[in-house]
C-alpha cells in the first residue's frame, strides 16, 4: 500500500529498534509512522498490549526508545517523538493485524467503487497472506472477495452509542 523509499526505510529501522524495548515492557509495536505535518516532522510510535495502553505505558515505553534512538541516530533531520495507543479505530496494515482481526468487524476504504461504494463494512472472514487478499461478510449477508491492492485503508470498525447525547 505504501511506496518505498526513505520513509519506509526510516520506519522499520526505528521499528527494527523499538521491537526488544516493547518487549521488554510487555508491550507490542502496532505501527510506525514517520510522517511531515506542517513544517514538523513527527516519528510516531503506536504501542499496543492485550489488556490495552495506559499513559504510563506510552511514557516508560517513550522514555526507553528515546535513549535508543539518540545513540542509533535513524533520522538525520530533527523531529518530534510521539508514543500513543493505536485507538478504537486503529488501522490494519500487517499481515499480524490483519490475522488477529479474524472474526471481528472492519471497516475497508476502497481505491474503486465497488457496486456503487467505496466502503465496506463487515466481519473479516479470511485472510490469505500468499494470494493478498481477504474476505468479509457484510451485515446483509454480502460476502466480498478483495485484494489488499484494492483497499486504500483498512480499519477496526467502531460503532459508537450517542444515546442520550443532546443534537
Amino acid at each position: 500500500m505504501a511506496k518505498k523509499g526513505k520513509k519506509t526505510g526510516v520506519t522499520k529501522l526505528c521499528t527494527d529498534l523499538a521491537r526488544p524495548v516493547a518487549a521488554e515492557l510487555g508491550l507490542m509495536i502496532w505501527d510506525v509512522r514517520f510522517e511531515k505535518e506542517g513544517g514538523s516532522t513527527f516519528l510516531r510510535y503506536f504501542i499496543d498490549k492485550p489488556e490495552g495502553v495506559t499513559m504510563e505505558d506510552c511514557e516508560r515505553f517513550s522514555r526507553a526508545i528515546d535513549g535508543i534512538l539518540d545513540a542509533a541516530d535513524p533520522i538525520e533531520q530533527s523531529y518530534y517523538l510521539e508514543v500513543s495507543s493505536p485507538g478504537i479505530e486503529r488501522s490494519l496494515k500487517t499481515p499480524e493485524h490483519f490475522a488477529a482481526f479474524i472474526g471481528r468487524k472492519v471497516t475497508l476504504k476502497l481505491y474503486q467503487a465497488r457496486e456503487g461504494r467505496r466502503e465496506l463494512v463487515g466481519i473479516l472472514d479470511a485472510y490469505d497472506p500468499e494470494q493478498k487478499s481477504l474476505s468479509i461478510t457484510e451485515d446483509s449477508g454480502q460476502t466480498h472477495n478483495l485484494l489488499l491492492a484494492d483497499i486504500a485503508a483498512a480499519r477496526q470498525y467502531a460503532e459508537y452509542n450517542f444515546k442520550g447525547a443532546d443534537r
